[in-house]
């Protein structure tokens, strides 16, 4: 009999006995992350006294793996686009939280005796809230509709990003072993050409290659492709020099901008849950119960430095960006624990060697505590607020108060402000990929076809092509906003506005002429004044060119239908306009939907008759009934099963009503009698019967006894399905379709009612 490989018997150890405790786990309420690093702690090497994994460095590679696949799937609820959008409460939130936590952590780090490098990681460790933790807790409590709710999402998106750059950073600490500005400056302008060429790349690519592929994907080859994809970009992002998990994060935040993003995530979540929970039990495999018993002290005062540390700086940070005291507090409480990046960053330290072993299980042990706590937390928010109400003085939240609604006011652009913004944003954009596209071509592409043809021909060749590739990004740094409604606006409003908009585009013409010279330089052996000559062509040719116009607009106009297409198409189905919501946001008010269940007691009645503004203070803004929208429903419109109401109201409102809605529906469904199946029963029509010598139709069977006759045998031979005239006689074996103890009432000669 052949030998099981270790891996296989390893696996299902791992499998097996994270299966089983996590059942536990899900009877008890917690959250299945805490069941798995159990699980992994059951299942290392630290538990003699059962089966447990023999190879632990191959189960690493799962691991490994699971990184990859969590990445790719936060990558996928992520994206960029997402990031620009949350606005300045997130940043400012996230900012805050991220500084104020590191240089706690760090500082702990060091009075605990652990450090420089242990320090560093270890407020790097502590600085990241738990997104899956967070959003599972607002689901279980109903609290995804708050207005801080919101406000904790944008802050997480920040976070998320914050920690993959981190990550990036801490690497290259970690390499260097030492602080040097220029090296750290240099690593983050590398990580920002990549992430930008990597996203207008992928953004102008990938949308369309799946849209034209979209007759062979079913879920099958869309799983295989999206993985392939993911994986793909994992190889590019450490050829760059970059880590797996930031390749893998990539690629989720760019297919997370295509219509099929929902999708993918849907058909990638089993993948990822199986190698996420074998991560997860691989983190608990390196935690030793005796090691932990041992740093008890240090693992009370690090549990208390994350709720302390994140309820202080994430409410300021909230209270500083313009939020009310109460979503501050709200916000500060929520974010009050570290998940799963802190794992991942503490893995980081481990696989570079420079974090001591004690470490990482002393983090885990943090997180498992924080996270048991989570929903403690937030249900304190609230009375944590009265307290705050209570204690501090009623001019100083008057002072609050006005900041806060101060904060929200809209505040009219000037035209220089918003020219200049979106001159940064293009010339940045365009510059990076048009930097990356030319050293792709000079390390790989160039060196090839002078291979194939050595000598002044293989340069030249190369260079016209380079040039052709990058001259639609040159032209949209030289020309792009030179006729917008700002531009035109500050040209004819001052004549002294004239000079600095001409030098704007003189700069970015001599900054164009750079980036020609750049290939020129590599691969012609000329005189500066022959390049810059050269240089100086090329670019007249650029701007003068019709074709290459054109060309651009058609770039440009595709790279947007792509990155908006997810956009319009929410926009299209979503049940709440985002504009109107965040317009209604400013004022405390929010939109929610919630949905009709079957055996509602609200179905088939009149809004006129629910009164739900009467009960619960909220309004039906609009009543969604299949593709059908009902926009201000009148008094008289009745509720159907799966309708979509549309509601507005404040927090406290909305949460009443869910609670009213709720609370009915269980009353209903305990009310309901006992299910009774159908059953095919037959009965003998013997003398004496009710029913001889009356029609089917007479016999009142279907309308008064709820059961159905569907064939009657008499003498040799049957009739199925018999006209209601048709007569019974004595000796018909009847077949009836009903309910047993109607048929059975029925036989005996009693009718039901």
């Amino acid at each position: 009999m052949s030998q099981i490989p270790s891996l296989i018997s390893d696996l299902a150890v791992i499998l097996i006995s994270a299966g089983l405790v996590t059942l536990l786990f899900k009877r008890l309420k917690q959250p299945v992350v805490l069941g798995y690093i159990v699980a992994g702690i059951l299942a290392g090497p630290a538990i003699k006294e059962i089966p447990t994994v023999s190879d632990v460095e191959s189960i690493r590679i799962w691991a490994d793996i699971g990184v990859v696949f969590l990445l790719f799937a936060l990558g996928l609820d992520f994206s960029f686009k997402k990031l620009m959008k949350v606005g300045g409460t997130a940043v400012i939130g996230a900012v805050t939280v991220v500084i104020g936590m590191m240089t706690f952590g760090y500082i702990t780090g060091l009075s605990l005796g652990w450090g420089h490098m242990n320090s560093l990681f270890l407020g790097g460790m502590l600085s990241m809230s738990s997104t899956t933790i967070i959003f599972k807790a607002f689901d279980d409590m109903g609290l995804r509709n708050q207005r801080f709710a919101g406000v904790v999402f944008g802050i997480l998106v920040v976070e998320d990003l914050f920690a993959v750059l981190l990550m990036v950073l801490l690497s290259t600490l970690a390499v260097s072993k030492h602080v040097e500005g220029m090296e750290l400056l240099d690593s983050v302008i590398k990580l920002g050409v990549f992430l930008l060429f990597c996203f207008v790349v992928g953004i102008y690519l990938i949308p369309s290659f799946l849209k034209k592929a979209r007759t062979f994907l079913n879920d099958e080859t869309l799983l295989i492709v999206s993985l392939g994809l993911c994986l793909g970009m994992v190889m590019i992002a450490t050829k760059a020099g970059f880590s797996s998990a930031l390749g893998a994060f990539v690629m989720g935040s760019i297919l997370a901008e295509t219509i099929d993003a929902e999708h993918i995530e849907h058909i990638v979540k089993p993948v990822k849950d199986l190698f996420g929970a074998i991560f997860f039990v691989s983190v608990g495999m390196l935690i030793d119960p005796v090691l932990l018993w041992e740093y008890k002290i240090p693992i009370l005062i690090l549990t208390l430095v994350v709720m302390i540390g994140q309820i202080l700086f994430a409410s300021f940070g909230v209270l500083l960006s313009g939020q009310t005291v109460k979503v501050a507090i709200q916000s500060g409480f929520s974010l009050a624990q570290i998940g799963e990046f802190a794992f991942i960053i503490a893995s980081l330290g481990l696989t570079l060697k420079v974090t001591d072993n004690f470490l990482y299980p002393i983090v885990v042990a943090v997180s498992v505590i924080t996270t048991f706590f989570t929903p403690y937390m937030i249900r304190m928010a609230e009375p944590a607020y009265k307290i705050a109400e209570r204690l501090i003085p009623a001019s100083w939240m008057n002072f609050l108060e006005r900041y806060s609604s101060g904060s929200n006011t809209i505040r009219q652009k000037s035209a220089w402000d918003k020219l200049l913004k979106a001159l940064v944003r293009i010339v940045g954009t365009y510059t990076a990929v048009t930097l990356v596209l030319i050293f792709i071509w000079l390390q790989f592409v160039a060196p090839f076809i002078i291979k194939q043809l050595p000598g002044i021909q293989g340069q030249s060749i190369s260079l016209v092509l380079i040039l052709l590739l990058i001259s639609p990004m040159l032209r949209a740094i030289m020309m792009k906003k030179n006729h917008s409604v700002e531009y035109e606006q500050l040209w004819h409003d001052n004549k002294y506005n004239r000079g600095p908009l001409v030098s704007l585009i003189v700069l970015r013409i001599i900054l164009c002429i750079g980036l020609v010279m750049l290939p020129i330089a590599r691969l012609l052996n000329t005189a500066l004044g022959i390049g810059i000559a050269i240089a100086a062509t090329v670019i007249a040719l650029v701007i003068f060119s019709k074709r290459l116009k054109k060309q651009s607009i058609l770039m440009e106009r595709h790279f947007f239908t792509n990155l908006t297409a997810r956009e319009m198409e929410n926009e299209r189905n979503a049940p709440i306009n985002q504009r109107f919501a965040s317009h209604l946001l400013e004022r405390d008010l929010h939109l929610a939907d919630f949905e009709v269940k079957q055996n509602s007691p609200s179905m088939g009645k009149t809004l006129k008759e629910l009164n739900f503004r009467q009960k619960c203070n909220v309004n039906i803004v609009t009543i969604i009934r299949g593709s059908k929208r009902i926009n201000i429903p009148g008094g008289n419109e009745r509720l159907y099963p799966f309708d979509k109401l549309v509601v507005v109201g404040a927090d406290d409102d909305l949460s009443h009503f869910r609670k009213y809605i709720e609370e009915r529906y269980k009353e209903s469904m305990n009310n309901l009698q006992e299910t009774k199946e159908v059953n095919m029963e037959q009965f003998f029509i013997s003398e004496g019967s009710g029913l001889i010598g009356r029609t089917i139709l007479e016999s009142g069977i279907r309308d008064n006894s709820g059961c159905l006759v569907i064939g009657i045998e008499r003498d040799s031979h049957s009739i199925k399905n018999p006209p209601p005239t048709t007569v019974f006689e004595q000796g018909d074996i009847v077949w009836i379709v009903g309910e047993h103890e109607k048929v059975l009432r029925l036989s005996e000669g009693k009718t039901v009612r």
